[in-house]
């Protein structure tokens, strides 16, 4: 007997054998994909991890129901990565499947129901089921999708049990492959038409049907470059419907054929790349040389001293060796203007993956890169592309490493994109540079304890400065009443020197909407979110109050629902008033947002980024969207409209949060000729954050930071592991929580810090409570990993505790 062990596309911990002839076990591959049935009637797509004959003892193998790959769909450098993300990150194999493949590989079965053979009486038979059994009159089989449409309701297996007792139907599961390749309809002329003559008395035949004729004749025009010719490029040159090309097929002069291809395709010269200054040149030679003795490297870079340039190098070198790239970003936004950079030199070696993809892009992505195709040699994505099925990987290169951007917090498995990339890198031997002009605090201490190679490179390209950073007292300006709105004398003194130069500004205020909070003057009531423990925030575009974590919305009340007065006042402000604002005081020139709002759908950033380089839009208001690498050489003034929110946050790591995000903002400030300028607004200007943003002093604040961590016990010199219970009953979670802490009191001690209900306490009904356990330098990380699962076990085995959610997030912050 042969058996394989499949990884199943849910979130178990174990792997599940099923039995297999010995033919399929000689054809199987290890990383191919098998349809299997699991429980009762489920059919899923499972990954074949082993092929051997020992049968399990516990449960009896069932067979698998078909083999669906020809070759492997995934390779085994893959699944050991996989390995490593399930063991480090403390989530299942099938979680982590789940994540990496897009999910038109992830089948899963659909229930089909037939008619029986025999007829029966239809007067047994209830109104539903008589509907559907109708309905099985005129259609062959029926999903239960298309049952539930027909019945207008969600609930339809009752009815469906109902008709297989009284032996009306039939079901079967069946499974279905999601991905349809893209065809492109071309046009050839039918056979019957390859002589001179046969074409003469064509154009005769046609000579009424004018515009049949066009058409023949544009197909000639179009016929002697020798390329195959689209039916769409015929129908624009000969300027005729569809329906014109379709009646000359049905006389049969043209014939219709397909030819499958690629959704995405990049029209790119390949340029010569740009020559490096002395700057660039030193550092690409230090990290060359940091490259011999170590796998990781650290760029740290100021804003705009030509990081991209760096890597196009290296990524040319790498290329010439015959071996892939992965490109990590950390924002889609960033990647429009990247792919234009890159394109210029590299043209068709790149290819993009990320969610705004859609499903059958992102599955040819896959296709390209496991094939190791020419347009797959350098992949640039967000953090899930460290997924992808490379096979020789050269490098790795994770731009602006310090994001946040990078972790994953929902769903499992929660993995750091970055340091998941570095074991990557270590698995195919490759190397790993790491770049940015704010590095995390982990990063710059490993390269300080001499684990990761340090390159610097401190000077502007173009020798630039960088730009004057002026903090702006908000407090003393509203004393002395010279505030206008959100801005301050200064500040839009500042905006319109820049605009009256013809230059462009941006504005940073990291809330979106028109206000946070809205409030009765009378009784001092919010409106708040009844799924959430938080404040709506008013959207004023629409007319609506909106929560920003469950994405509830209703209109904007006129009166307060608690007494009824119509005194609403808006509290705190977001993008959208700023926007407004702005609309007031410079009338005569173009404001421009960019924040989820705006960016919606696939091509949402590139409209704005473009409009916004081709210098349409005069100042640009955004979120955080705007403080990752953009680059736009005409921005001479950055403005930060309240930097207080940034650095008052619960949160360890807020004040390196808020100088990473401060530096980088102002970092897109003067890029191109001469130094800019950078306005930040603030009620406290002597903290210290912001004394260090303003003389962009990184190492002073790593130092600052790092003693605090060291006293305080926190990363990298303490490891973090975080748990948090979830559940819709408050009682249940409390009482939960309660036990899990004494049980991990027991095992580390004074390390467990807890319990606590996080600033928002309630998210979509379920009421949240998080432990965090801290792990002393010396501790073993695996044992302690181990500890923890046992009394997650043992947590689950207790009946009242089974139906809360567990979440552990190892690394949470």
């Amino acid at each position: 007997m042969h058996f394989i062990d499949v990884i199943l596309p849910i979130p178990i911990q174990k792997t599940f054998t099923y039995s297999v002839t010995e033919d399929e076990a000689n054809f199987l591959k290890k990383g191919m994909r098998v349809a299997v049935s699991f429980g009762k009637t489920k059919m899923y797509s499972a990954l074949v991890l082993n092929i051997h004959q020992n049968a399990p003892t516990l449960y009896e193998a069932k067979e698998i129901h078909q083999i669906l790959d020809e070759q492997p769909l995934v390779n085994e450098l893959q699944i050991k990565h996989w390995q490593w993300i399930s063991k480090y990150y403390m989530c299942s194999l099938g979680d982590v499947y789940r994540a990496s493949l897009p999910s038109a590989f992830l089948l899963e079965s659909e229930t089909v129901i037939y008619k029986n053979e025999a007829d029966i009486d239809t007067s047994i038979l209830l109104d539903d089921e008589f509907l559907i059994y109708e309905a099985l009159h005129h259609q062959s089989q029926l999903t239960i999708h298309q049952v539930a449409d027909i019945l207008g309701k969600k609930k339809v297996m009752p009815t469906i049990n109902e008709l297989i007792k009284k032996s009306a139907i039939t079901i079967h599961e069946e499974i279905y492959e999601q991905y349809k390749p893209k065809l492109v309809k071309y046009v050839r002329l039918h056979q019957n038409y390859t002589s001179d003559a046969s074409l003469n008395s064509l154009l005769e035949e046609l000579s009424r049907a004018k515009k049949q004729r066009e058409a023949v004749l544009a197909f000639f025009q179009l016929s002697t470059s020798k390329k195959p010719i689209k039916a769409k490029d015929l129908e624009e040159k000969a300027s005729v419907s569809s329906s014109i090309l379709k009646s000359l097929v049905d006389k049969n002069i043209f014939e219709f054929y397909h030819i499958k291809t690629d959704r995405i395709h990049f029209e790119g010269g390949t340029n010569d790349l740009k020559n490096l200054n002395e700057f660039q040149e030193v550092a690409l030679a230090e990290i060359k040389e940091a490259f011999k003795e170590k796998e990781v490297t650290l760029l740290h870079g100021i804003t705009s001293s030509g990081k991209t340039e760096v890597y196009t190098k290296l990524i040319q070198e790498v290329l010439d060796e015959g071996k892939q790239v992965l490109f990590l970003l950390p924002e889609i936004a960033l990647t429009t203007q990247i792919i234009t950079r890159l394109e210029v030199y590299f043209g068709n070696q790149i290819s993009v993956f990320h969610s705004k993809y859609s499903m059958n892009e992102r599955v040819e992505v896959w296709n390209n890169v496991l094939d190791n195709k020419p347009k797959a040699q350098i992949i640039l994505g967000a953090r899930s592309s460290v997924f992808l099925p490379f096979s020789n990987l050269g490098l790795i290169v994770v731009d602006e490493e310090h994001e946040t951007s990078y972790k994953q917090f929902e769903p499992s498995p929660r993995y750091n994109a970055r340091d998941s990339a570095i074991v990557l890198a270590n698995i195919h031997k490759a190397k790993i540079l790491l770049g940015s002009a704010t590095p995390s605090l982990e990063s710059y201490y490993n390269a300080a304890q001499k684990k990761y190679g340090f390159v610097e490179l401190n000077r502007r390209h173009g020798n630039v400065q960088l730009p004057k950073i002026e903090l702006i007292d908000v407090k003393e300006k509203q004393r002395k009443k010279e505030m206008k709105g959100h801005f301050s004398d200064r500040m839009l003194k500042l905006i319109q020197e820049a605009l009256d130069e013809k230059e462009q500004v941006i504005l940073f205020q990291n809330r979106r909407g028109y206000s946070p909070v809205v409030e009765c003057k009378t009784c001092g009531v919010s409106p708040e979110c009844p799924n959430c423990d938080v404040t709506l925030t008013f959207h004023k575009f629409k007319h609506e109050l909106r929560c920003h974590y469950c994405n509830y919305q209703r209109a904007m009340p006129n009166s307060c629902g608690a007494c009824g007065s119509n005194t609403l006042d808006t509290k705190g402000f977001g993008t959208e008033q700023i926007e407004l604002e702005l609309k007031d005081l410079f009338p005569d020139f173009k404001i421009g947002r960019m924040d989820l709002d705006t960016t919606r759908g696939k091509h949402g950033y590139q409209k704005i980024i473009g409009a916004f380089e081709a210098r349409e839009i005069d100042v640009l208001v955004g979120t955080q969207m705007l403080s990752k690498g953009l680059d736009f050489d005409n921005v001479s003034l950055v403005g930060i409209l309240n930097a207080d929110t940034m650095l008052n946050f619960p949160d360890f790591r807020a004040h390196e949060r808020g100088y990473q995000m401060m530096v980088q903002v102002s970092g897109r400030a003067g890029r191109s000729k001469k130094q800019g300028n950078v306005a930040i607004q603030t009620y406290n200007p002597f903290h210290k954050i912001l004394q260090q943003v303003s003389t962009t002093n990184y190492t002073e604040m790593y130092k600052e930071q790092l003693q605090e961590r060291w006293q305080y016990k926190y990363p990298p010199y303490f490891r973090l592991i975080k748990i948090t219970l979830k559940h819709r009953d408050y009682n249940k979670v409390d009482i939960g929580v309660n036990w899990l802490f004494k049980a991990l009191y027991s095992s580390f001690g004074e390390n467990v810090l807890g319990p606590t209900a996080p600033a928002v306490s309630r998210i979509r009904n379920q009421y949240i409570k998080n432990i965090v356990i801290k792990i002393p330098p010396k501790q073993n990380l695996a044992n302690t990993k181990n500890q923890i699962t046992k009394i997650r076990n043992t947590f689950e085995a207790v009946k009242d505790f089974r139906p809360i959610r567990f979440i552990i997030d190892v690394d949470a912050y």
